[in-house]
């Protein structure tokens, strides 16, 4: 249960997956309703790819 106190370290990784794929998809198109449609491809995509992470790191602490 060690892990359920270390839930404060991801305070702010809504706001930086939400600032990332802001900044990324602005880069790339120039329209807003381009930017707001790829930002949210881009933020699922991010936020899979950290669950996914996520879940290997924790296989990996229970059995090691």
């Amino acid at each position: 249960m060690p892990a359920l106190f270390a839930l404060h370290y991801y305070w702010h990784l809504p706001i930086l997956i939400v600032l990332i794929s802001m900044v990324y998809s602005a880069t790339r198109y120039d329209q807003w309703d381009l930017i707001i449609r790829e930002a949210f491809r881009w933020g699922l995509r991010l936020t899979g790819f950290l669950l996914a992470i996520l879940g290997v790191l924790y296989l990996v602490s229970i059995y090691l």
